[in-house]
């Protein structure tokens, strides 16, 4: 499991959400991607949390990372970030 901590530019926050839908659709082309879960911040709406199962670490790390997708991804969504993302990855324990 990949998590995405991504702060906006304040007041494109709606902008972000709007293009957030294609971005997906280039993440779900992508080798060993599972599924996504969007998440607003309460006390702090410009960041959106992005949980992103992959099949493997390495589906994220390796191949989706280092494919052209990334840069397609990256091209779509980081005019909208105020800073880089915080990516952190996670396994299940039960």
């Amino acid at each position: 499991m990949e998590t995405a901590y991504i702060s906006v530019v304040p007041g494109r926050e709606e902008e972000f959400l709007a293009a957030l839908p294609t971005a997906i659709k280039i993440l779900e082309s992508a080798p060993g991607y599972r599924g996504v879960h969007i998440h607003r911040g309460v006390e702090r709406n410009s960041t959106i949390m992005l949980a992103i199962a992959w099949n493997e670490l390495a589906d994220h790390t390796e191949g989706f990372r280092q494919s052209p997708l990334f840069g397609q991804w990256r091209a779509l969504i980081s005019p909208f970030f105020a800073e880089n993302p915080h990516v952190e990855h996670w396994e299940l324990l039960n």
